[in-house]
């Protein structure tokens, strides 16, 4: 699902088959043991159709308030469009809340504009410019 779509695909060539793939073993072997980080699956027939990172953040602003950051959004090509990514965000949002946190955040490339409705959909808003710089 990575590289299921063009933007993906530039930046995680993880279809090619020399592709080294002990960095994403490693990422996820961190994610997996640190709790303030979840890696959730949506399974059918016992196939991975969905999944997201969701990280949970201590803040200084808001009052000290957590935040809990969405990221690596992917639904499989095939479960598009049947109500699964809405469920599943929601469900992220479920578990941020239950973590005592007070805010969601997530980012999507300023070209992806039905990533857009769809999170505005879900009573996400455009509230800052978000910025990053490639090390």
């Amino acid at each position: 699902m990575l590289a299921d779509d063009p933007l993906g695909a530039s930046r995680d060539p993880v279809a090619d088959a020399d592709v080294d793939v002990e960095p994403y073993l490693a990422a996820f072997a961190a994610i997996d043991k640190d709790p303030a980080y979840r890696l959730l699956v949506c399974e059918s027939a016992g196939r991975v159709v969905a999944m997201l990172q969701l990280s949970f953040i201590p803040g200084l602003s808001r009052r000290g308030a957590w935040r809990a950051q969405i990221e690596a959004v992917r639904t499989h090509a095939d479960f598009r469009g049947l109500g699964l990514g809405r469920g599943f965000i929601q469900w992220a949002i479920e578990l941020a809340r239950d973590g005592g946190c007070s805010l969601v955040q997530l980012t999507t490339d300023k070209s992806r504009s039905d990533a857009h409705r769809f999170y505005e959909r879900l009573g996400f808003e455009a509230s800052h410019e978000g910025m990053k710089l490639v090390l």
